[in-house]
């Protein structure tokens, strides 16, 4: 394949998707995981950055692109995400359909803009979060056990939740709506109004969906328990973070409109320490 700007697109390099991950959590729950599963971990997390960069951010025809990057699935790979993906799959013996799902979700970014009801959302769930804790389940040799999918596609989804509670303003100028448009209704929130700026109406459906979001989280944390050892560990600080995430949402006030309400670093690293003790 030809280099187009999928491969040379500084918004969808590894050395940008590398930095991201540093200035998120992501770190720290990679060095609570094994020492074997950290770089399958990375590559995880460096596809999934690839495909929400090339779905957000990339000029030019983005299903275009979209479709290259499933064939490079296929193979050979051709940028430096794509080979530590291969590598991946290779080592794990992973199916490539979880990563297919990932980039199916930002197809469906491409055409849709609003969803009718939860359900529709956890559709959309099923194709833009719950394949990254498949992967990771699968990773750790655990993808065949029906009650740890099923927890972690309640992580997985619950976390989606907070992001969508985090950024309105952000999905908006991108002309995407992902709350429910019942739920809105149910409010009396136009889609203009997640534009901020934050009012009472704004703030009663955001705290609405935390609880379902919250909800969702606490429903997967016995996964911990289940996987056991430094993987539980670890995916037991994602589903912890998400629940800070909310506490933070809630100590700003739901005011998602000055800035972006999340877990401080420190207390991430708290959280981090409350896990390995808990060990």
């Amino acid at each position: 394949m030809p280099a187009t700007s999928l491969l040379e697109a500084p918004e969808l390099s590894a050395e940008r998707i590398d930095a991201r991950a540093s200035g998120e959590n992501f770190p720290v729950v990679s060095l609570l995981a094994p020492r074997r599963a950290r770089p399958h971990l990375r590559g995880i997390y460096g596809f999934a950055r690839l495909v929400d960069n090339l779905g957000d951010e990339a000029h030019g025809d983005r299903m275009v692109l979209l479709d290259e990057l499933e064939r490079e699935l296929e193979g050979p790979p051709q940028t430096e995400i794509m080979r530590r993906v291969h590598a991946t799959i290779a080592a794990c013996v992973l199916s490539t359909e979880p990563f297919r799902r990932l980039i199916e979700a930002n197809r469906i970014d491409q055409r849709k803009s609003r969803y009718a009801s939860w359900d529709e959302v956890q559709e959309y769930c099923t194709y833009s979060a719950d394949p990254v804790g498949r992967l990771v389940l699968a990773i750790y040799g655990r993808a065949g056990d029906d009650e740890l999918v099923q927890m972690s596609d309640s992580i997985c989804t619950g976390l989606q939740l907070v992001n969508f509670l985090q950024d309105p303003p952000r999905d908006l100028a991108l002309g995407r709506v992902y709350l429910p448009q019942d739920d809105l209704a149910s409010f009396g929130v136009a889609d203009a109004d997640l534009g901020g700026p934050s009012t009472d109406r704004v703030v009663s459906l955001l705290r609405f969906e935390a609880d379902r979001a919250r909800s969702l989280l606490e429903a997967g944390l016995p996964l911990a328990k289940t996987l056991g050892g430094r993987p539980g560990t670890s995916v037991s600080l994602y589903a912890r973070g998400g629940l800070a995430a909310l506490d933070a949402l809630e100590r700003a006030g739901w005011d998602v409109f000055g800035g972006r309400p999340a877990p401080t670093r420190w207390t991430f690293l708290r959280l981090a320490g409350r896990e390995l003790f808990r060990r």
